[in-house]
């Protein structure tokens, strides 16, 4: 059976199980469950601490593990990003107090704060930067204000947090992440094309819907250059009216409302939008 590695909390917990369970696989429904057996798909899910994913991974303990990018870069496990998953978005940066520290060259000597110290060190290193390091397992915005670090780095949202404890984000990102599924960089892509296949199928199925409409024939080219489609659109005759056509297509979802109102205006008429749940292209 093929072993993953799912979150057993935090913010990709119910993201990741909600895609297993798109993409056709049992998912616990007890969260103090710490391992379910899926015999149909021939898989095995074992429910983990993000933080530890890459590392369960990276030993071979488990073949594929669902974590964020920055906690796959911070372990220092032998684990490789073999497919991002479209969710859990956060960027990673410095952050330090108003006119203290500007740049990350003005970290050279000074003393950062963070819970990823592998992923930090590793970023001033690429800098040529000395700096301490200083590793904390939560509340790292407060580590200023208490004389522990002259800077920070953490995930960044809107930065409301870090401004009201008086701290100001300079520089780059260090680093944007989002929720990825890892393997060891020896495991076979075979080995988890089944899983792979369908994950990407729901993801694809999440970026666009399938709209229907009729259009004269005449209008057809005009429609065309509205929806392209992922590859062409489809089309038929419309039975019983020989100068009308029926069209298939898939649309951005991002872009639906604005794609309905062009169509009508150039003709289109019974445009339906359907949601899908998977999509193979």
């Amino acid at each position: 059976m093929l072993r993953i590695a799912v979150p057993n909390k935090g913010e990709l917990s119910e993201p990741a199980s909600q895609l297993l369970r798109d993409a056709g696989y049992k998912q616990r429904r007890d969260p103090h469950e710490l391992a379910l057996s899926d015999a149909r798909n021939e898989v095995e899910f074992f429910y983990l601490r993000p933080r530890d994913i890459a590392v369960y991974v990276g030993a071979g303990t488990v073949d594929v593990g669902i974590t964020g990018r920055d906690l796959l870069l911070d372990s220092g496990a032998e684990a490789i990003e073999h497919l991002e998953l479209g969710f859990g978005a956060s960027t990673f940066r410095y952050a330090a107090p108003p006119r203290k520290v500007s740049s990350i060259e003005d970290l050279a000597g000074k003393r950062v704060a963070t819970s990823y110290s592998h992923l930090v060190s590793n970023h001033l290193r690429s800098y040529g930067i000395e700096a301490q390091v200083v590793r904390l397992d939560g509340a790292v915005e407060t580590a200023v204000r208490l004389g522990v670090a002259d800077a920070v780095a953490d995930v960044v949202e809107t930065g409301a947090t870090l401004r009201a404890a008086g701290l100001e984000i300079f520089g780059d990102p260090i680093l944007v992440s989002e929720a990825i599924l890892v393997r060891r960089p020896d495991t076979p892509e075979s080995a988890v094309a089944t899983l792979t296949g369908r994950l990407r199928s729901v993801l694809i199925a999440r970026q666009y819907v399938l709209v229907d409409y009729d259009i004269p024939e005449a209008r057809l080219a005009e429609a065309a250059v509205i929806t392209p489609g992922y590859e062409a659109p489809t089309v038929t005759p419309l039975h019983g009216s020989p100068d009308w056509r029926a069209v298939r297509v898939l649309v951005p979802r991002s872009e639906m409302s604005h794609v309905m109102d062009k169509l009508y205006s150039v003709g289109a008429r019974a445009i339906i939008a359907t949601e899908l749940l998977a999509c193979r292209v």
